[in-house]
């Protein structure tokens, strides 16, 4: 998921990821994604110990000199220099606060006044 949303960031100007449970855009199938809260190398680990076969896939990706194995060496390095990281990008991503972003779709700052809270509650601004 956090290669997702560099991948999004960096690419395509949007803040998003894809969630563990999601709505395709034509609205007529829901992916699950029963392991994203698991670690990759858990989950690798996981599959050499139960000596699951390896199937070749050139989706999502697995090619090699992609932009996602970039973003995933970036993450790599930041994860080798700043212990921990990966895990705190994956929990800012489920405590997002609107109204400190730029969309008004989400937050009206239109009629933004003084006090004003966002969906969880927090003062967006309370003062200028």
């Amino acid at each position: 998921m956090i290669e997702t949303l560099f991948l999004n960031l960096f690419f395509a100007g949007k803040l998003k990821a894809m969630p563990p449970k999601l709505v395709t855009d034509k609205g007529d199938h829901i992916v699950i994604r029963p392991l994203a809260y698991c670690v990759e190398k858990d989950i690798a680990r996981y599959a050499r110990g139960m000596a699951f076969p390896i199937i070749p896939c050139n989706l999502c990706g697995a090619q090699e000199n992609l932009q996602r194995q970039n973003i995933k060496a970036m993450l790599g390095a930041w994860e080798s220099q700043y212990p921990g990281r990966s895990q705190t990008i994956f929990t800012a991503m489920q405590n997002v606060g609107a109204s400190h972003l730029l969309d008004s779709a989400l937050f009206d700052f239109k009629n933004l006044q003084f006090g004003a809270k966002d969906a969880q509650g927090d003062i967006a601004f309370d003062e200028l």
